[in-house]
């Protein structure tokens, strides 16, 4: 097995844009970086999304180890998998960061009340969850709270919003510096 760590992107509810951190660094590493496809970005299920990183993750692991890289719903449906993935599956990754994860306990929004209610319990990995002060999805309290049911590092780098497109963040250095510390 080789040394060189594949990064799974998993995007969240509605995937990432073209100006979203996560494609950008596909687009700037597609050797290492790769998405995991969900079969409807705007209608998700939660076992689905759930076999698909876990099918990702057998994949990426017969190369090397595995990095998860999440954004919103894609950090819920990491906390699913994680809980319930085998031990030789989660062996495989390395760490996890998590960014802006959603709260889908308090969302009203329809597509996302199959991933209540938010899998708490401890990743087997090193994990980082980065939140914003400001973001809509999810209150700073809940965050750590994920945070600390994950086992996970908390940061938080001020307000950006959901940190997505719309917050401004480009190719998001401050994240690859967290990504490079897993």
């Amino acid at each position: 097995m080789s040394e060189r760590a594949t990064y799974l992107v998993l995007p969240g509810y509605q995937n990432s844009g073209p100006e979203h951190w996560q494609t950008r660094w596909e687009a700037a590493e597609p050797d290492t970086f790769r998405r995991v496809e969900q079969a409807d970005w705007d209608h998700p299920e939660r076992p689905d999304w759930v076999a698909r990183v876990d099918a990702a993750v057998a994949a990426a692991s017969a190369e090397g180890p595995v990095v998860l890289v999440a954004h919103s719903l894609g950090c819920v449906t990491a906390a699913h998998w994680a809980a319930g993935a085998s031990a030789e599956r989660t062996a495989a990754v390395r760490g996890a960061l998590l960014v802006a994860p959603a709260d889908v306990d308090t969302a009203e929004l329809p597509e996302l009340l199959g991933f209540r209610p938010v899998a708490l319990e401890r990743f087997p990995f090193p994990t980082v969850v980065v939140s914003s002060t400001d973001d809509p999805w999810v209150t700073p309290a809940r965050a750590r709270e994920f945070a600390r049911a994950w086992g996970a590092r908390y940061v938080e780098p001020g307000a950006y919003g959901h940190l997505n497109s719309d917050s401004g963040l480009g190719d998001w250095p401050e994240g690859r510096e967290l990504l490079a510390g897993l």
